[in-house]
């Protein structure tokens, strides 16, 4: 008995240091951010004048319509893109389909930016794609700059989530529903609307959501192809690192108005999940059918068009990279490796290897703090369990340009002065992933019947021994899957890195945004590509160590 509390006492104390954790680097950054946005200037009392600030002017409020009206349409068309490419994919057999399901997810994990990058360069003012628009037809076209390029590069981006979320609700769903919808009569658009499309509204729904945070936390992409198109996340950045004079207090304000609406949408979310919850079993799981004809020839030209398109900015910036450039934005057609020589020999390479290195210790904090989190949830309950998983989640509504901003005023003195260094850095990189990495744990861990630990326990083993030689090895699969995902979102994190790195802990992702901005697309061209061909091999290997074909997100 004593022996069964000692073990129990210590994985309450393994519960409290992390909660203690989470309430250090989630709960008190978020609190102090909510502080200085009622903090009045001078007397240091309570006000309002920075909210009354915001909805009082054109110039700020209209930027929250622009996000939603930004927002809006790239979920829009994201659903409308994803959803039937995933039924496609489930339904049909498509020549090379295991190919196609890498490069779609290959698609996915390139960052926003360097698609807006990419299609500067292809749609720009001198892109290749608009001077022959211009040259043919005679105009003046402009290129992607403002809502259309903005639009055009989330949805583009973003479809592929909203793919691989409907393509897992596709497998669990039982042929039989529509097998009777066809004895019936219902057939083609018609049974997908009203047969499949409620069935899986759930995860329909949940995707769209990702979409809609994605889309609406994002600012690369606004900054590098919005020009006079300002959207919240521009305008949030812009005050926090002075457009003209920072502002510290209203850019607190905007932290907590951008954290009010996305927990809006989280609840409305839920809400509707609710009214259209379904519950389903595969006995007899959709089955790909070979199609023939006229059929067959436009389900195969949609799909790969699609993901032709997706694929544009990856193909883009590995061309250019290679190509010789004048001035650093024209590029004279030749062929060369120029582009690598300043940057690999002539350039600090410190931006590649702080990639790695910070990429690396963030996705192993995140491993050994979302596994435990979600052990101790599952199997643990107590006041500390249920903490870890309120707090836990707190990240997911929070943008990583909040998270840095609150980073700066909560750690920039004693007691906790890490401002300027790799730590915060690695610490807000790491908490960005921690939500995803938790959920995916939780469910991982619900398949495992707690009669195999009880077991193992029965046989004399302790829990340690149980919960290292038993249940990490049955998690290891799936907690693998996402890590990959996981190191490929964080190792191309923007949003956060963009505020808090210094010339010492720049990474990639953040010098290609600062090439970009400078100008000098031959350099920007060749990070991106080092971004994407990591990205890409550390898919391929694993999938070549696990054997998987698929990954979760």
């Amino acid at each position: 008995m004593m022996s069964s509390k000692k073990r129990w006492n210590l994985w309450l104390a393994i519960g409290s240091v992390l909660l203690a954790l989470l309430l250090l680097f989630v709960v008190f950054p978020l609190v102090l951010i909510l502080y200085k946005s009622v903090l009045a200037p001078g007397d240091g009392g309570f006000t309002l004048q920075y909210f009354q600030k915001f909805f009082s002017k054109k110039y700020y409020w209209s930027t929250i319509i622009n996000s939603f009206k930004v927002t809006v349409c790239s979920t829009i068309l994201s659903v409308m893109i994803g959803m039937p490419l995933a039924y496609l994919m489930r339904s049909t057999k498509i020549a090379g389909e295991r190919i196609l399901n890498l490069l779609i997810i290959i698609s996915y994990v390139s960052p926003p930016f360097i698609g807006a990058y990419a299609w500067i360069q292809l749609l720009g003012r001198n892109g290749l794609l608009t001077k022959a628009v211009n040259f043919l037809f005679q105009c003046s076209f402009e290129g992607i700059y403002g809502f259309a390029g903005i639009v055009l590069v989330f949805s583009l981006q973003t479809f592929p989530l909203v793919y691989l979320y409907v393509s897992g609700a596709l497998k669990n769903m039982d042929n039989s529903f529509i097998e009777a919808a066809e004895s019936l009569g219902c057939v083609g658009i018609r049974r997908m609307w009203q047969i499949i499309v409620p069935l899986i509204m759930p995860t329909l729904l949940a995707s769209a959501l990702l979409v809609f945070i994605h889309v609406f936390c994002d600012f690369g992409t606004p900054m590098l192809i919005g020009e006079g198109y300002r959207t919240f996340p521009t305008l949030l950045y812009n005050q926090f690192m002075g457009e003209v004079k920072a502002d510290d207090n209203f850019a607190a304000a905007l932290c907590v108005l951008s954290i009010f609406f996305i927990m809006v949408l989280l609840m409305l979310q839920k809400l509707l999940a609710k009214r259209w919850s379904f519950s389903m079993s595969s006995m007899r799981p959709l089955m790909p059918k070979k199609k023939e004809g006229i059929q067959n020839i436009l389900i195969h030209g949609y799909t790969y068009l699609v993901i032709a398109f997706a694929l544009i900015p990856q193909v883009t910036v590995i061309v250019t990279s290679f190509m010789e450039i004048k001035g650093g934005v024209v590029y004279t057609g030749v062929f060369s490796l120029d582009n690598y020589k300043n940057v690999l020999l002539t350039k600090d390479n410190t931006a590649i290897f702080n990639t790695y290195k910070f990429g690396l210790c963030a996705i192993i904090l995140v491993l050994i703090v979302g596994v435990l989190t979600a052990y101790l949830t599952a199997r643990k309950p107590s006041w500390v369990s249920s903490g870890l998983d309120m707090i836990s989640m707190l990240p997911f509504v929070i943008p990583g340009t909040v998270l840095s901003i609150a980073f700066l005023y909560a750690f920039n003195k004693p007691p906790v002065y890490i401002s300027g260094t790799a730590v915060i850095l690695i610490i807000a990189l790491a908490i960005r992933r921690m939500p995803y990495t938790i959920r995916s744990s939780n469910a991982i861990i619900a398949q495992i019947s707690p009669s195999m630990e009880e077991a193992s326990v029965s046989l004399g083993a302790s829990e340690w021994t149980t919960f290292f030689q038993i249940i990490l090895p049955m998690m290891a699969p799936g907690v693998m899957s996402g890590a990959v995902m996981s190191w490929i979102t964080i190792i191309c994190e923007l949003s956060a890195s963009i505020i808090l790195y210094t010339t010492r802990t720049r990474t990639l992702a953040v010098a290609v945004y600062s090439e970009v901005v400078k100008n000098n697309y031959g350099n920007a061209a060749v990070y991106a590509t080092i971004l994407t061909l990591t990205s890409v091999i550390s898919l391929a290997l694993f999938f070549k160590v696990s054997g998987k074909q698929d990954i979760s997100i």
